[in-house]
């Protein structure tokens, strides 16, 4: 049995989650689209209107799952964000982020299997919205971290 979608956190960080709900819509997608053939990554059209577009390399460094979680906050990164470059003369070649297969977890989810073998990341509707990487969605949460 894995336990590595379980995800234990300390009071500090508990109080630094988002405790607002997002609105049922918000989190409710009305068309999902895994453009895994082109490599260009997921999009969803939501209830509510909006429309998120994250790209493979986006949606495999912002994996929910803990272990990359853990390895995200070590650094000081956010979902998404790049992990810093090492310093190095001839840095090691890795291939480009790239779904092999995704399939639906229940209603609340979507979950990838990777080209690196990485498969335990579970992207509810919920972290993909609050973590929706369209400019509108990062100016919002810049202005709410000021």
């Amino acid at each position: 049995m894995s336990h590595e979608g379980i995800r234990l956190v300390s009071a500090e960080e508990a109080r630094r989650e988002p405790d607002q709900e997002l609105p049922r819509n918000a989190v409710t997608p009305v068309k999902v689209r895994v453009l895994q053939t082109t490599g260009e990554g997921l999009a969803i059209e939501w209830k509510d209107g909006h429309r998120s577009r994250g790209s493979c390399a986006w949606l495999r460094l912002a994996c929910p799952c803990d272990t990359c979680h853990e390895e995200r906050e070590a650094q000081g990164r956010a979902p998404g964000e790049p992990k810093p470059k090492p310093a190095t003369l001839l840095p090691m070649y890795q291939a480009a982020a790239r779904p092999e297969s995704s399939a639906p977890v229940g209603n609340y989810a979507i979950s990838f299997q990777w080209n690196d073998g990485h498969a335990s990341g579970i992207y509810s509707w919920d972290y993909l919205r609050r973590h929706c990487p369209c400019d509108a969605c990062r100016e919002a949460g810049s202005q709410q971290h000021d």
